[in-house]
């Protein structure tokens, strides 16, 4: 593979990976703008977001088999479209329930993109340098972190928070065109591949039964909830507690987002000396202790803004080490059933995550301690996870169980 090329599907897979994201992130800033114009609260509107969460997680499941079946784009064609029409419909809601129903659409929509450019990182690249590239991945996803909430803000004090979800559609049919014209089909469709519950259901039960599948997906849900709690919770600690600006909570979060790309990167030159199962592990550990500090701080009244934007940087930077390391073991297993076991990571994810940040809404005490109380019992059940699943792991290896599929 030439470097030209090489660059250009990074690009448009990357592009993929974070329209989900940047969905998430771009109207943050706009919370309250759209808590005062549709005559709602700010934790109403948080559960757009984990409507959003919720969506992303099924529609998961819908997208995968369909990508084995009929190949990559098709499918991928038909979420970016049901993308765009969400999105303009987003900008027209003026009831908070409207808004909750056509963001969950949207991540039907969008979810397209993230388990397609998962699958294609299989299609593409050789197992070994899986990791590398979800770490590449991780460096163009963090473009979303970095600057969607800071544009968001701009967007929205200029033309309001309807904006924002104008150009997420424009974004999208962006995204479409280069898909059409420039990415390659990846998989070719499988008319063998049956859509009938039956064997789809037996499907997923075969990849759920691999032990490294179902170890990784487990740690890395764990951790990435974590950091969907800090998303959902953020505007309501940065912006109601430390009483910043909605421009000033943009810059905060693409401050905080440097942790996280930035460890991503830092992983792939990890990655020449030690193996991706010692990175996880050391970065749990490390990502325990931060969440230790952050809640008996938080609790005690300790910090203040820019001791807590620095421990959340730490905490933050720990998934950077996580999640690319943890997909990549997940998705190390498969060939035949990639699109498949693409669409239980991501479903898992965000099923897990989708429920921390539904937890958090529903426990909001004006405080930040709920927030914190969340990533750090995020970080501890992932390292639990981490470590009985390697010994399970190990066993079954002794016991020569373990068979890719």
């Amino acid at each position: 593979m030439t470097p030209k090329k090489y660059f250009t599907l990074i690009l448009i897979l990357g592009s993929l990976t974070a329209l989900g994201p940047f969905s998430i992130d771009m109207y943050l800033p706009g919370f309250t703008a759209i808590a005062e114009d549709l005559n709602t609260t700010t934790a109403e509107v948080a559960v757009s977001l984990s409507a959003f969460f919720i969506g992303i997680s099924a529609g998961q499941l819908l997208y995968g088999p369909l990508l084995d079946r009929f190949g990559r784009k098709k499918p991928l064609y038909v979420g970016l479209i049901l993308y765009i029409i969400a999105s303009f419909a987003c900008a027209l809601m003026t009831t908070i329930e409207g808004l909750i129903i056509f963001r969950f659409i949207q991540a039907i929509g969008s979810c397209a993109a993230g388990v397609a450019s998962v699958a294609m990182v299989r299609d593409f690249f050789p197992p070994q340098d899986g990791a590398k590239v979800f770490s590449l991945l991780i460096l163009v996803l963090g473009v979303s972190p970095m600057l969607a909430p800071t544009v968001g803000s701009y967007v929205t004090d200029a033309f309001g928070w309807q904006a924002v979800f104008i150009i997420l559609a424009l974004l999208s049919a962006l995204m479409m065109a280069a898909v059409m014209f420039i990415l390659p089909e990846g998989k070719e469709p499988d008319p063998n591949y049956s859509l009938k519950p039956g064997p789809i259901i037996s499907t997923f039960k075969s990849v759920l039964e691999v032990r490294q599948f179902l170890t990784y997906t487990l740690t890395s849900s764990f951790a990435l909830s974590g950091l969907l709690v800090y998303v959902a919770g953020s505007p309501m600690v940065f912006m109601e507690i430390f009483k910043v600006s909605g421009k000033a909570y943009g810059w905060i979060f693409a401050l905080l987002s440097v942790g996280l790309v930035g460890a991503s990167q830092l992983n792939r030159a990890l990655l020449r000396t030690l193996k991706s199962e010692q990175i996880i592990l050391f970065a749990l550990i490390f990502q325990c202790i931060i969440g230790f500090v952050l809640i008996v701080g938080t609790m005690a009244g300790w910090w203040g803004l820019a001791s807590t934007v620095f421990l959340i940087f730490l905490f933050l930077a720990s998934c950077g080490f996580i999640l690319p390391n943890s997909s990549a073991l997940s998705m190390e297993p498969f060939t035949k059933d990639a699109g498949s076991a693409s669409a239980l990571l991501g479903a898992i994810q965000m099923g897990i995550g989708s429920l921390a940040t539904f937890g958090l809404s529903t426990i909001n005490d004006g405080t930040g301690l709920p927030m914190t109380a969340f990533m750090m019992t995020s970080a501890l059940i992932a390292l639990i996870t981490l470590l009985l699943g390697r010994r399970m792991i190990k066993r079954d290896l002794k016991q020569c169980k373990v068979l890719p599929l």
